[in-house]
């Protein structure tokens, strides 16, 4: 097997036996071209790619439209993948688990869908679990290289683009690339676990050697990490709220440089969401970088300058 099967056979052993044995004869597959594993109680079990969505069948073969060969997923099916996902102890990864999603063995991580259970301070668990998006997380070394050469990455990065774009595998390789090559002390906050994927403090993806905040909220996590962890370099996935603002504020008025990531297609969707403005007056960025989609994903299609955009 390639490191590639590798990692997407431990996705795999999170699924319930019938569900794995029709996904393997698939690995190949799935290893170049899936991104997400659907598993909806009911329905057929459905692979997504950038092109479009998969069904496997009973026979062996992938449909490209559901048919009456389709595996149907169970409640069995559903009840064993939860207990897999969760290592058979939900009170284990009940943290995450009121978020929404458990990071699983390999770094891949699983969205959870079902009954919210509701107590005075917002969701405390989920019950009667309905459907799982098994979201699969690859690592492509080497592949900020070429953004890291382009830019000035002390003067802060934002990297924008729309979903499934690389942006998270690029942050990834960036802490890589500067905490081993530059040299440089890298503090990677990975509050949804996407980055480093860390199961029981354990890192499932290779960031380098950063030290890894998992699971804090944003801005707490770069106050600790300013306060404790003298970085040169903080990097952070998905800014959007009021309070990722304060955080790369908080970076920028300290002199630590920030690399940080942004749902955004283009200029247009950028500069019309409120909190991205405000990200872009912190002067925390001095490059900012779209992507070009999904079906070429980490590949650079523009590179801009924040004071730029502002003022155009």
């Amino acid at each position: 097997m390639t490191k590639d099967t590798v990692k997407i056979s431990k996705a795999l052993g999170c699924l319930s036996p019938p569900l794995r044995a029709a996904l393997e004869p698939h690995i190949g597959f799935i290893s170049r071209e899936v991104t997400d594993i659907r598993v909806r109680q009911g329905f057929p079990l459905a692979v997504s790619t950038r092109g479009g969505i998969y069904y496997p069948s009973n026979d062996g073969g992938l449909l490209q439209t559901p048919s009456d060969k389709a595996v149907i997923i169970s409640k069995t099916d559903i009840g064993d993948s939860f207990n897999r996902i969760c290592r058979y102890s939900v009170y284990s990864v009940q943290g995450e688990l009121v978020n929404g999603f458990v990071t699983v063995s390999g770094g891949h991580r699983a969205g959870i869908c079902g009954t919210a259970v509701v107590g005075s301070g917002g969701i405390i668990n989920i019950r009667d679990i309905s459907s799982i998006n098994l979201r699969l997380s690859r690592e492509v070394k080497g592949c900020a290289v070429e953004l890291m050469k382009r830019i000035n990455a002390e003067k802060g990065v934002l990297i924008c683009g729309e979903p499934c774009s690389g942006k998270t595998t690029i942050l990834r390789d960036a802490a890589r690339y500067i905490s081993l090559t530059e040299n440089k002390a890298v503090s990677l906050i990975d509050e949804r676990g996407e980055l480093a994927a860390a199961v029981r403090g354990e890192n499932q993806n290779d960031v380098g050697m950063c030290d890894v905040f998992s699971g804090y909220p944003k801005l707490s996590a770069a106050e600790q990490a300013l306060r404790c962890m003298s970085p040169d370099f903080i990097i952070l996935d998905e800014l959007g709220t009021a309070d990722d603002v304060k955080a790369v504020e908080g970076c920028s008025n300290s002199g630590v440089a920030v690399i940080a990531a942004l749902h955004a297609a283009d200029k247009a969707e950028l500069l019309n969401k409120p909190n991205a403005v405000r990200l872009l007056k912190t002067q925390a960025f001095g490059s900012v970088v779209f992507l070009d989609s999904r079906k070429n994903a980490g590949k650079i299609r523009e590179i801009a300058r924040a004071g730029e955009l502002l003022a155009g």
